[in-house]
């Protein structure tokens, strides 16, 4: 970082140096309380550990005061479930008349956004086009998005190890869970008695160029992707305690109002599945 800031102080025009000065420090400011995240997780794990406040002190070389000071300074840990600095996430235009976004999908997007913010971290929304092309090769990606509207993440979720996004012979989609071959389909789909309940796809799903992982919300239905964000934001620091950044999928179900789409409750319908490493 110092060899970076020696570059633009070198700048000897002004107007390029101030331009790269801001963004330098912004740069660096995001690395700071990314750096902080990361001092209070681990000063978490080594109390949790069996680590004493004077242990810890002596190898951070401060006081056990200041150690106090410290575990308590700087985002959650769990921030690092979304990312470090900016969430870019990504939900899908539905075709009609003129292409839409789904309220439903919308309100995902926001309540994601919401939970981002929550946690320091900037994002935007962006919207995937009805052709259901997305290049997933970018950090810290959230796709809302399933196999019925993208080919690219059917492709995706094909490769999932655990869980699988398939169309049963009576039309009705369906999460399979590989090992078990357990099936599980929408109550609100159920042709005797449907139900005001959802269920969705969640995981954690590596990018096609290899060089990092993407996070993948797909309901069987728009709401089921919405109980699905709602279940992350109440549950985000187990779900990372469990996951980590790595690779996992599992199975959410969301119960809704009928009339307004409201979730009114969500629960995890399986475990944390890992994925073997590659």
């Amino acid at each position: 970082m110092i060899e970076e800031v020696r570059r633009v102080a070198a700048m000897q025009d002004h107007a390029l140096r101030v331009k790269a000065a801001v963004d330098l420090m912004t740069e660096l400011q995001g690395a700071v309380v990314e750096t902080s995240r990361m001092r209070k997780e681990s000063i978490a794990w080594l109390r949790d550990h069996g680590y004493s406040m004077a242990d810890v002190a002596k190898l951070m070389g401060v006081s056990r005061a200041r150690v106090a000071q410290l575990r308590d300074a700087g985002p959650p840990p769990e921030r690092a479930f979304l990312g470090a600095q900016h969430v870019q996430v990504l939900v899908p235009m539905r075709a009609g008349e003129r292409d839409y976004v789904a309220l439903e999908d919308s309100s995902t997007g926001q309540k994601l956004l919401a939970l981002a913010h929550q946690l320091q971290l900037d994002g935007d929304l962006g919207y995937i086009p009805t052709t259901g092309e997305i290049d997933l090769d970018h950090d810290e990606l959230i796709v809302v998005c399933g196999p019925k509207t993208s080919p690219v993440t059917a492709e995706a979720l094909g490769n999932d190890p655990r869980i699988s996004f398939e169309s049963l012979p009576d039309g009705r989609w369906a999460l399979i869970e590989r090992e078990s071959g357990t099936v599980h389909t929408s109550p609100s789909d159920n042709p005797e008695d449907p139900m005001p309940t959802d269920v969705a796809y969640f995981g954690r799903l590596p990018r096609p160029d290899g060089r990092g992982t993407f996070l993948l919300i797909a309901g069987v239905h728009a709401v089921g992707s919405l109980g699905a964000a709602h279940f992350l934001s109440e549950n985000i620091a187990d779900i990372y305690k469990q996951a980590g950044t790595a690779p996992f999928s599992m199975v959410i179900a969301a119960d809704f109002e009928p009339g307004t789409k409201t979730i009114v409750g969500s629960r995890a319908v399986t475990d944390v599945l890992h994925h073997e490493p590659a």
